[in-house]
């Protein structure tokens, strides 16, 4: 009875030291690439996590896309890159992409929404900043616009399946009232 009481403890120590070290193998590469890009489950988890103090996100946001963002993807290492997707609330397909990335780093993220065909590009005046605004169709013959700006230290685009006119509005609500900088 002894024996098998002691093989089993035996067997038990050993499994719990197998499952301390198998999490002990899982943790050391997130502690080495600490800031590099992965998902995040919300906004306040990337300004914890990353230490992201000035994270620009709209005030403004049309019902037909449904929130808190879909995904979020953020990084800040080798430098600051934050990627949210928002979807639509009736199609479930990505309809808005807002970027924001430290104007040192070279980013260009890999985007859901693309243009099949852009018919103008313009300076446009945006609360007091230059931003560049593409207007244009997606693949699908949807309407596409983006608009990028200097907030900052940030690059910020905003990427929509829709007139410019929606995302304008969207862009003009993340940019903060100089009563808040």
């Amino acid at each position: 009875m002894r024996k098998r009481l002691r093989s089993f403890l035996s067997f038990a120590v050993i499994i719990a030291i197998l499952i301390a070290a198998l999490k002990i193998i899982n943790w050391v590469p997130m502690a080495i690439q600490e800031g590099t890009i992965r998902k995040y489950d919300s906004i306040e988890d990337v300004r914890l996590k990353l230490k992201i103090r000035d994270l620009y996100v709209p005030s403004y946001f049309p019902q037909s896309l449904s929130w808190p963002p879909a995904e979020i993807l953020a990084q800040s290492k080798p430098f600051t890159a934050i990627i949210m997707e928002f979807k639509r609330v009736k199609k479930g397909d990505v309809a808005l992409i807002i970027s924001q990335a430290d104007t040192s780093g070279d980013f260009t993220p890999d985007m859901k929404i693309k243009a099949a065909h852009i018919r103008e590009t313009i300076h446009y005046p945006l609360k007091g900043r230059e931003a560049v605004l593409e207007v244009g169709i997606c693949k699908n013959d949807e309407p596409y616009s983006k608009i990028s700006w200097n907030e900052g230290k940030y690059k910020i685009t905003v990427i929509m399946k829709s007139m410019p006119q929606e995302l304008i509005r969207i862009a003009e609500s993340m940019i903060p009232h100089p009563d808040e900088t």
